[in-house]
């Protein structure tokens, strides 16, 4: 595997750089400084709001590119590189199946707000570690916010409660399974793969100049459009099955191993 013309990182955030405490590693920050001094371009990539992916990463916030929520929302130094809301008209419909999943809670995600209904208040702990920035509403026909992903949330498991009852919608929206609790629905435009893609476009880098790491479905565009593509050892087999290449989990510094051979 020769690294040696790598341009661009780009990383999943949760189960990837992140460990299951949801932290990154001072190790990681280190290896940024590195990869910033060779010229090399450092991109996070999440199903996340953008605030809670600058809480995230604060200290490095000017000095790369955010992709956040899947892919609807480019960020680059506070500038609002590109936006791609979900359509409104499906909005009530949405919310309607998500009203008859047991167990299932809807969030809508605004650009820079997420709103949570009097129904999503018996999770709010969990949901505050992906969405820093929200408002408590009492219902959800009352938020007129440009919504760009509605997220939904079932504490066993997304991919066997909640996508069987979305899937059929998969010609209209981008529907996700994101990780063990969550499921995404968003515009068709909006994933990884074409943000990431818009991004390299923008920065005239090809596909094998970009080293990318992820660890679920909403991962599988962005590891699908370069050569140097790593599942994390505890990603879903699936994923496993796309990425080219694997490295250690998310507790076992997967990301740092394979930065440490770049850099």
């Amino acid at each position: 595997m020769d690294l040696s013309q790598i341009k661009m990182v780009v990383t999943d955030m949760d189960g990837t750089l992140l460990n299951s405490s949801h932290q990154v590693s001072d190790r990681f920050f280190e290896l940024f400084q590195a990869l910033k001094n060779k010229g090399i371009l450092f991109v996070a990539a999440s199903g996340r709001q953008y605030h809670s992916m600058v809480s995230k990463l604060d200290s490095i916030q000017d000095d790369i590119i955010f992709i956040a929520e899947n892919g609807a929302l480019i960020k680059k130094q506070e500038e609002e590189v590109s936006v791609t809301p979900i359509n409104q008209v499906l909005k009530g419909e949405l919310l309607q199946i998500v009203d008859g999943i047991d167990g299932a809670h809807a969030m809508l995600c605004g650009k820079y707000k997420s709103y949570f209904d009097t129904k999503s208040i018996v999770s709010l702990e969990q949901l505050k570690e992906y969405y820093s920035a929200f408002e408590i509403v009492d219902h959800y026909g009352n938020v007129d916010d440009e919504i760009i992903k509605i997220a939904v949330y079932h504490g066993v498991s997304a991919e066997e409660y909640i996508y069987p009852q979305m899937a059929h919608l998969e010609s209209e929206l981008k529907v996700k399974v994101s990780g063990k609790n969550w499921l995404d629905l968003n515009h068709l435009d909006a994933h990884k793969g074409n943000a990431l893609g818009r991004v390299m476009d923008a920065q005239g880098i090809q596909p094998n100049e970009v080293l990318v790491f992820g660890d679920y479905f909403n991962d599988l565009e962005m590891l699908q459009l370069v050569e140097h593509s790593f599942a994390m050892a505890n990603a879903h087999p699936d994923v496993k099955k796309v990425a080219n290449y694997e490295t250690t989990s998310n507790n076992e510094f997967g990301v740092e191993t394979i930065l440490e051979k770049l850099v």
